[in-house]
Formats: structure tokens, C-alpha cells, sequence
């Protein structure tokens, strides 16, 4: 559904937000690149374990689909069907 996808979206952008911040804040404090990288990728692998799958709190408004209709376009049968008639020229 569109709202539970609008939340995993939120889910995700906020978690990569806030993990890239405190990566950033913790590798400027210890003067290492390597922990920003760390942390980041951390928030990231977190980030999919909760919006990948398709959990049950981003299934609750259901799509309501149409019902299948039958179309009128099966083949006639031979019988049915009208010979082609050509222009004389």
C-alpha cells in the first residue's frame, strides 16, 4: 500500500540521516574516517532489515483491486467468421 511504503521511505531516509550524522561526529572526535564509514554502513544494513521485508506494519491499507472482468476479444470461431472481400482493381 502507499501509505506503507511512504513509511518504510521515511523509516529509511531517517535512520541513513541519523547514522551519517553520528558517524560523522564520531570520526571527527576520533579523528577516523574508517568509524563514519562504519557507522554509516551500519545504519544502512539496520535501515534494510526494517524496510525491506515486507512487515505486517506496512501492510495495513490494503489496495482494493478491481474484479476481474472477461473481455470480449476471444477468437471467433471459423464458422463465424466473414471472408474477406478485396477491392477488383
Amino acid at each position: 500500500d502507499y501509505k506503507g511504503q511512504k513509511l518504510a521511505e521515511q523509516i529509511f531516509q531517517g535512520i541513513i540521516l541519523v547514522s551519517a550524522v553520528i558517524g560523522f561526529i564520531y570520526g571527527y572526535i576520533t579523528e577516523q574516517f574508517r568509524w563514519t564509514v562504519y557507522i554509516v554502513m551500519a545504519g544502512f544494513a539496520l535501515s534494510c532489515l526494517l524496510t525491506l521485508p515486507p512487515w505486517p506494519m506496512y501492510r495495513r491499507n490494503p489496495l482494493k483491486w478491481l474484479p476481474v472482468q472477461e473481455s470480449g476479444t476471444e477468437e471467433k470461431k471459423p464458422a463465424d467468421r466473414k471472408p474477406k472481400r478485396h477491392a477488383k482493381s
